[in-house]
């Protein structure tokens, strides 16, 4: 039977949260520094003693701002580290010992939980001359499931990816005001889900970092979140959408024998 405040999830900025499920901690997409240039941190910075001893990181694609070697290498050498295929010798290469490397469809088991590298319709490479390998996402299941998603867009499949989800962490925004193909706008966040109809939906990559020179005020950083609010009570009403601030915490209760959210698939909306 699932237990109440089984699934907790600390969003720490940009695409990085810390899920604690069953007695597992996940984090994902660690990304803990103060620059990445040319990329600047906007928000508050993470707090990385509130990291000690995660099981494992799972990182869904190379670009810098998802893969970056220096903040896993302040979480120690020894943490299990899952990457997509391709990118294995890369951390291998920075004294990572734990590193497995995972296509979509691959499961992998961390302590109780399952965790499935899912499609994602990004490119993922690691700038023209940097190592190669595809974006993945993440479904991480044990008493409840949780979707990452990573960066992607729009898929076929996306609508069968995961029944009875309870959370999905959606990216919103990019980096700058304008987004390239392979990402999800408010808009489009909220299509996904329609395909994905989880329970609760939390938006992330948005209002962390920002490239040098484009305009920080608060104000204008909250509009991707705020915009997919917007979206979601128009186009998926039936979820529980919860925008946390850095630092902020999401604790699910489950009831035992809660039905998944079923009922509002739209043709058309998953590609």
């Amino acid at each position: 039977m699932r237990t109440s405040d089984a699934l907790r999830s600390t969003w720490l900025g940009h695409s990085t949260v810390l899920l604690e499920l069953d007695g597992v901690r996940l984090l994902t997409d660690p990304v803990l520094r103060p620059r990445l240039f040319p990329l600047s941190r906007v928000a508050v910075d993470a707090d990385v003693r509130a990291l000690e001893g995660p099981d494992a990181a799972l990182v869904s694609h190379l670009h810098y701002d998802h893969l970056d070697p220096r903040s896993l290498e302040r979480l120690g050498r020894s943490l299990q580290v899952v990457v997509p295929a391709g990118a294995g010798s890369l951390m291998r290469r920075r004294g990572f010992a734990r590193v497995t490397e995972v296509e979509v469809g691959d499961q992998l088991t961390i302590g109780p939980l399952q965790v499935r590298a899912t499609h994602a319709e990004h490119d993922g490479r690691r700038g023209p001359f940097g190592a190669s390998a595809p974006a993945v996402g993440y479904l991480i299941t044990g008493s409840g499931s949780v979707y990452f998603a990573g960066d992607t867009d729009l898929f076929d499949g996306m609508h069968d990816l995961a029944p009875g989800l309870d959370l999905a962490l959606l990216p919103v925004a990019g980096l700058g005001p304008r987004l390239p193909p392979g990402h999800l706008d408010p808009r489009r966040a909220a299509q996904a889900l329609v395909c994905l109809r989880p329970r609760v939906a939390v938006p992330i990559h948005w209002g962390t970092y920002r490239r040098i020179g484009l305009d920080r005020e608060p104000e204008v950083l909250q509009v991707p979140a705020e915009s997919f609010v917007r979206f979601a009570r128009e186009l998926a009403p039936e979820v529980d959408v919860r925008v946390l601030p850095v630092g902020g915490t999401l604790a699910l209760s489950f009831a035992p024998d809660a039905a998944p959210a079923v009922g509002f698939h739209r043709a058309g909306a998953c590609s």
